[in-house]
């Protein structure tokens, strides 16, 4: 399997966090379903290989093959059919919106066609990425489109992205009321813009922001118990941190370590 992450142009840093692409073409190795869980970024993703499949609830189908994914609250599964070709910006948290006519709330928990979103031109984008000869290619073309689309634009909510920036400097620790008294406006005006720009509300935002801190810690071991990956997370105490994790990944901690028994014996979950 051969993951590539290419940085975005100068331009477009502000709005995109990077590309991606993913690639194999041995299609005899038995595929895996993936757990994809929250993390706060949204995907515009063209598939060049076979067709993926969704789970959603244990049940499966295809998902179309150029899509923009919006926002997640829970884990979504994914299995591929085939041979593996992706391609695909991430976008920064409150980066998508500049580039859509809706608000991106529209798309929390779904995804849409590149043609749905973008018409005609839209069209007209998959077929350049889809028969583009090589990732280089791919991300020109695909940035060509996006600086067309900022020009046009007339949602950049540089205050908003501000406000996200708070949030991921405080690993979710600053408050709604917080963030309302430093840029001088209202809760619930800057909660309404909030969910119209990223797609989760201020409290979903920062619960997916610590579940991502608590899943780094992990993933650094650095941490002698789970209490406190708990405590360093910003959880209230270890059964906090063990609810918000099943939320996200639809097992316990021990179940999802279950494999690796390194990790297990720190685990007291009876």
């Amino acid at each position: 399997m051969d993951y590539q992450v290419y940085p975005p142009q100068e331009k477009l840093a502000r709005f995109v966090k990077y590309h991606w692409a993913l690639h194999n073409d041995n299609d005899l190795v038995p595929h895996e379903r993936e757990r994809v869980f929250p993390d706060g970024c949204i995907e515009l993703i063209f598939n060049h290989g076979d067709p993926m499949r969704k789970f959603e609830d244990g049940v499966g189908f295809v998902q179309p093959r150029n899509i923009v994914h919006g926002q997640i609250k829970r884990f979504i599964e994914l299995e591929s059919t085939g041979k593996i070709g992706l391609f695909a910006a991430r976008f920064l948290p409150a980066g998508l919106q500049p580039f859509i006519d809706f608000d991106v709330s529209a798309l929390t928990d779904r995804s849409m066609t590149v043609s749905e979103i973008w018409g005609p031109r839209g069209q007209q984008l998959e077929q350049q990425i889809l028969s583009a000869p090589d990732n280089q290619m791919r991300i020109a073309t695909l940035e060509g489109f996006l600086l067309e689309r900022l020009a046009q634009s007339k949602k950049i909510q540089l205050d908003i992205a501000a406000c996200v920036d708070d949030i991921l400097l405080s690993d979710g620790l600053i408050t709604i009321d917080e963030l309302a008294d430093k840029y001088n406006t209202g809760k619930r005006h800057l909660e309404r813009k909030f969910l119209s720009t990223v797609g989760l509300s201020q409290k979903m935002f920062a619960r997916i922001v610590r579940f991502n801190k608590a899943l780094q810690l992990i993933a650094d071991k650095d941490f002698s118990t789970f209490t406190s990956v708990a405590h360093e997370g910003g959880f209230y105490d270890q059964a906090h941190f063990i609810r918000d994790f099943k939320d996200f990944t639809g097992l316990n901690p021990k179940q999802y370590f279950s494999e690796n028994l390194e990790m297990v014996k720190f685990f007291n979950l009876e």
